[in-house]
């Protein structure tokens, strides 16, 4: 395969701020198709990011019986992932579907069952894996550097920065505020570099205390309390198998100081490290003790890109996830990608600390 033609379903935010510019930095990359309901929106991205003659769709079934696609990447609000991701993999593509896998298990279990079925290639956009931080501290992890990681902390938090545009306060939509929107992140993130995706029970609070607030302080505008049908945070306790232990921490508006988005701290018996320094990303710091004296040292992230995959890995994490998933589509022997069994997880993960926030009970996996 010398070149990867792609249809681009859902050309909102995420798509043009993420997806498709990084997709247009790829030599072995086509952008031939866009759909989008509203048709405005898919002939704008066809306009800037398509080949010449990119068709435009606005139902995402004409996109999919096309022949001449091979991959379809799924941009669209999290209730419509999982059956046009079913019917993309149905109809022969491979699917890059954006986070959340989907907006419960169940529908999450659909999708990864339609990929084993189908035999195609499925992955969850978690770019943040992919940030040099993230890719170093997981070869620390691998080597075991860090021992064994028994507690980790999985950090999204916003002071206020809730998200007014598109339908992300819609709770039919989204399935839910910050936790299934960034909380997401922090998850899957401290899930792979702990590699571990055996839960054994979960313990969740979900809370919506700044929402009906009027005129309030926002970082993209104050939002309106009657859309606002979603929490404003969210906190998860989970005791795995093995007896690590993790706490997810969410929000979009929560009165702290204590900011960090996507982030992880993890504790393991032989050292500890957090994305709480200086450089890019947030930097990584690396804790520990030797010859009686406990130390911090911060590895130098500026300068080259770890050696995972042979492939130019330079630029934003985005770019590097769109590198490293069409380079699985043309030979899956090398590249790096999020798995949907683990996505899968996740989401099994976020519906328990609803399920349980709602219940008041923990909730136990099998």
């Amino acid at each position: 395969m010398d070149k990867v033609r792609i249809g681009i379903i859902g050309c909102g935010g995420i798509a043009n701020n993420k997806h498709m510019p990084a997709l247009k930095k790829l030599k072995a990359v086509e952008m031939v198709a866009f759909c989008d309901i509203v048709v405005e929106r898919a002939e704008q991205a066809a306009k800037e990011f398509g080949v010449e003659g990119a068709a435009v769709y606005t139902d995402y079934k004409e996109l999919i019986a096309r022949d001449d696609i091979d991959v379809v990447h799924v941009l669209t609000p999290n209730k419509q992932h999982s059956f046009i991701t079913v019917d993309a993999l149905e109809a022969g593509k491979h699917v890059m579907c954006e986070k959340p896998m989907a907006i419960n298990s169940a529908e999450a279990k659909k999708m990864l069952d339609a990929a084993k079925r189908t035999g195609k290639k499925l992955t969850i956009g978690y770019q943040s894996r992919f940030r040099q931080n993230s890719m170093y501290l997981k070869r620390m992890c691998e080597n075991g550097e860090l021992g064994e990681i028994y507690y980790a902390r999985a950090q999204a938090v916003r002071r206020r920065a809730v998200p007014t545009w598109g339908v992300f306060l819609d709770a039919e939509n989204q399935g839910g505020g910050p936790l299934i929107d960034i909380g997401t992140h922090a998850l899957d993130l401290t899930l792979w570099e702990m590699d571990n995706y055996e839960p054994q029970m979960v313990v969740g609070s979900v809370y919506r205390k700044l929402a009906d607030n009027e005129n309030a302080a926002n970082a993209w505008g104050s939002w309106d309390p009657k859309k606002f049908t979603v929490e404003d945070s969210a906190f998860g306790m989970i005791k795995m198998k093995n007896g690590a232990t993790i706490y997810l921490e969410a929000s979009w508006a929560l009165n702290t100081l204590q900011v960090n988005e996507a982030k992880t701290i993890l504790c393991g018996d032989k050292a500890g490290a957090d994305m709480m320094g200086k450089g890019p990303d947030g930097g990584l710091r690396i804790n520990g003790e030797k010859y009686s004296k406990t130390y911090i040292t911060e590895p130098d992230l500026t300068t080259a890109n770890v050696a995972f995959f042979d492939g130019d890995l330079g630029g934003t994490a985005a770019e590097v996830e769109a590198a490293m998933w069409i380079a699985h589509v043309m030979d899956d022997t090398k590249p790096l990608i999020t798995k949907p069994e683990q996505a899968y997880v996740v989401t099994q993960l976020l519906e328990a600390i609803y399920e349980s926030a709602k219940t008041g009970k923990p909730v136990y996996f099998d």
